[in-house]
């Protein structure tokens, strides 16, 4: 699975550190698989810009401030979000404006909806 053990808890930090105001750090929180790295960069180079590595880092500002801020998701709604459309079935999605990931394996979430995951990475800050 691409997040790695204890990845929840420091995605959980960083939103509760946030929601307080406060500034977090950077935190390690998976590896890409081989195919989905592949993919992104097969999909990064055909729109000209550079490869990336296999290891996720997660401040968390951006999802803090559309996700839960703007969408009133819970934190936990957030993560549940996060490990889904990072998960091992996730697939690359080609999208000239962003590098994203969806697991095509739909969730039942919290409400009774069932969702398909996305994660978009942030890859230039």
């Amino acid at each position: 699975m691409p997040l790695s053990d204890g990845a929840s808890a420091l995605i959980r930090a960083n939103l509760e550190e946030l929601q307080k105001g406060n500034r977090v750090r950077l935190v390690e929180v998976g590896v890409l698989t081989d195919i989905q790295l592949g993919a992104i960069n097969r999909e990064r180079h055909h729109r000209g810009y550079p490869a990336l590595v296999a290891e996720v880092v997660f401040i968390g500002r951006h999802v803090y401030e559309s996700r839960i801020v703007r969408d009133c998701y819970t934190i936990d709604d957030a993560i549940d979000q996060i490990a889904s459309g990072m998960g091992a079935a996730a697939v690359v999605l080609p999208a000239a404006a962003m590098t994203a990931m969806e697991n095509p394996i739909a969730r039942a979430d919290r409400y009774g909806n069932l969702v398909l995951d996305r994660v978009i990475f942030e890859c230039s800050a």
